[in-house]
């Protein structure tokens, strides 16, 4: 069955960085555009960054442009997410998932900005 596990995710002073992987199965990754999102408690899931299916082009929530880096590897069916500059607003908890028709959520990675 289709599976999304990211990871990568801890406590980061701001400032900071991360880099977050999203291992996937189940389905031809290569196929599809993919997103990173996150959601915090009591809000709604956005998008962050989203790479077309063959990683030529690339979007970027207007809250993380110029700090993040969205990136796949089709030969591994994984995506990533450089995440530079953190800031305390960034905390939540990131998932990847197709940009379209989302299959089921997986577990995500909690990022927490804090000092």
């Amino acid at each position: 069955q289709v599976q999304f596990v990211e990871s990568g995710g801890g406590l980061v002073q701001p400032g900071g960085s991360l880099r977050l992987s999203c291992a996937t199965a189940g389905f031809t990754f290569s196929m599809y555009p993919m997103s990173w999102y996150r959601q915090t408690p009591g809000k709604e899931r956005e998008v962050v960054a989203t790479m077309s299916s063959t990683g030529a082009t690339a979007n970027y929530a207007n809250s993380v442009k110029g700090r993040f880096t969205i990136s796949r590897d089709n030969a591994k069916n994984t995506m990533y997410l450089q995440m530079n500059s953190l800031k305390p607003e960034d905390t939540a908890i990131y998932y990847c998932n197709r940009a379209y028709q989302q299959f089921s959520w997986g577990q995500g990675t909690q990022v927490t900005v804090s000092s």
